[in-house]
């Protein structure tokens, strides 16, 4: 099994600023790749309340929206992006 996913990481940040998934009222947005070039238009956006929801639909092609302070933000392709989990504890 594999475990929690504790940060999404952009692999190349811009100008090496630390980018974060952006989180809006509506949860974190995601572009769905079935929409090709227009998935970045806010009416094909989908919204999730966690980062474990983000990463399932990352590993299935989605983009995440990125950003930083100061820094407008992006929608980072699925390719660009690495999951971070925690390791699984061992049960004894």
């Amino acid at each position: 099994m594999r475990g929690t996913v504790i940060s999404i990481e952009r692999i190349s940040p811009r100008d090496g600023i630390t980018e974060v998934p952006v989180l809006t009222a509506r949860g974190y947005q995601l572009g769905d790749p079935a929409h090709g070039a227009l998935k970045h238009h806010a009416e094909h956006a989908v919204h999730v309340q966690t980062l474990e929801e983000a990463a399932e639909l990352i590993e299935r092609g989605f983009s995440l929206r990125m950003g930083a302070k100061g820094k407008s933000s992006s929608l980072i392709a699925s390719k660009s992006l690495r999951i971070v989990r925690a390791e699984e504890r061992k049960q004894s």
